[in-house]
């Protein structure tokens, strides 16, 4: 009963109304660098500026659905295979937003070998830019993709995820070089390789199937994702190199 009464005394009227949006911060590799994709906005607030692509969200929508239009509509990303999206965390700084109240619920996506996109909706443009090549983003999208690299670089560390930027088929060098971009280290390509070889589950070797990757050395033997989830042990990003005046 003290549900019931709790609704009766309810007014919907007390509070400030606000909408809610959702961002997009997608990553893939691409000619050995890390790129996001991100669109030039068409419309005030912070036309012609860069930022993440999203929207807000229909009264009939669920947050994921409407991640996943706003990718349709303003990118042309449509139904891509192996897009891989996640809820990141919800942003609510009162003042994120010059129009009005708005609350967004933030995906992180990975995407191997993504098609071209193009902007559309209230996107002027489109573009996989390489992660840290642009200016300042339109509203608080660079903690969103700030906090979506930091995301994806830790799940690196004790998931499988890596394997989401790859082909279905990839090489140990491919593999690497993901984790290469992401975290913005040099890997030892034998440790590496000893370590994912060493990981039930990690990945799977393709019987008899390799693939010439340049030079004078013998094909590369190809692989594809495991059934594991979890790395374990994990495969912890190297530690930074000391920076002058930061050792005793």
């Amino acid at each position: 009963m003290r549900g019931v009464q709790g609704a009766q005394g309810y007014d919907k009227h007390a509070y400030e109304p606000f909408a809610v949006t959702v961002d997009l911060a997608v990553f893939t590799v691409r000619e050995g660098l890390l790129r996001v994709l991100l669109v030039e906005r068409g419309q005030e607030p912070y036309a012609g500026r860069w930022a993440l692509p999203g929207g807000f969200v229909q009264p009939d929508e669920s947050a994921e659905t409407a991640a996943r239009r706003e990718l349709a509509e303003e990118t042309g990303l449509l139904n891509v295979a192996g897009l891989h999206l996640e809820q990141l965390r919800t942003y609510s700084e009162p003042d994120r937003d010059p129009r009005m109240r708005v609350v967004s619920v933030a995906f992180a996506a990975l995407l191997p070998d993504p098609p071209d996109v193009r902007g559309g909706s209230d996107a002027a443009r489109a573009e996989w830019l390489p992660y840290g090549s642009y200016g300042p983003l339109a509203f608080d999208h660079d903690r969103i993709l700030a906090d979506a690299h930091e995301r994806v670089g830790a799940k690196l560390e004790y998931t499988c995820l890596a394997t989401a930027f790859c082909a279905p088929e990839f090489t140990l060098g491919e593999l690497r070089g993901v984790y290469e971009v992401v975290w913005g280290a040099e890997l030892d390509p034998a440790n590496f390789r000893r370590k994912v070889l060493a990981t039930p589950g990690f990945v799977e070797p393709i019987p008899g199937a390799s693939r010439l990757t340049g030079g004078r050395g013998k094909p590369a033997a190809l692989y594809r994702a495991g059934d594991a989830s979890a790395l374990h042990p994990p495969l912890l990003r190297p530690a930074p190199e000391p920076t002058e005046g930061n050792h005793r």
